[in-house]
């Protein structure tokens, strides 16, 4: 008899798998992939000693970021919709007074597999596109190993971080910034943390 019941039993778990699964997969449809959690909400960023894009001597760290809040963008030429994003970025500083710092990585930078990012060839892709698109930045943070990227959780570009003047990150937002997205979702906070 109870030979019985588990066989029943086994009967259904096929379909419970199938309904979790379901469950599972809907839940991912109707998800939108800019709205994740960041972890790091409230937390201050990430100890990091970087060069400067334009000047490896000049080193920046995370208390050149402390004293003013600041947008952390992270970007590169290689990324489409950071193209659609700068001449907004470049808006935002210059109408607004916006402090806007950039994370630059270069997506073809790989040293685990022998492929090696030219610096001088970043710098003058990085000084044409800006040069006809605008340029938002303050400076720009060279990260070609992506340690940084990696600490703040960086999946793609762009993404950027709301950074208050104690260096506490307030806000991290997934893809560009458009007028719609600093109008509705960051401006607030921005607001916020600039009194």
């Amino acid at each position: 008899m109870s030979a019985n019941k588990s066989s029943k039993r086994l009967a259904f778990l096929p379909l419970a798998i199938f309904a979790v699964l379901c469950v599972f997969l809907l839940k991912g449809l109707f998800s939108n992939p800019n709205e994740r959690e960041s972890a790091l909400i409230n937390k201050p960023v990430p100890e990091f000693s970087l060069p400067d894009l334009y000047n490896e001597s000049q080193i920046h760290n995370k208390q050149t970021l402390i004293g003013k809040p600041v947008i952390l963008n992270v970007w590169g030429t290689w990324c489409t919709t950071c193209k659609y994003e700068l001449p907004y970025l470049t808006k935002l500083r210059n109408e607004y007074g916006v402090r806007i710092v950039g994370v630059y990585y270069d997506q073809n930078h790989a040293p685990a597999f022998g492929e090696f990012a030219d610096v001088n060839e970043i710098r003058v892709d990085v000084r044409n596109m800006l040069g006809q698109l605008g340029n938002p930045y303050e400076y720009n943070i060279l990260d070609l190993d992506r340690t940084l990227s990696l600490n703040l959780g960086i999946s793609g570009a762009p993404e950027s971080f709301v950074v208050d003047a104690n260096g506490v990150i307030r806000f991290h937002h997934m893809g560009d910034i458009n007028e719609r997205i600093w109008r509705d979702k960051i401006a607030p906070i921005w607001n916020e943390v600039s009194q």
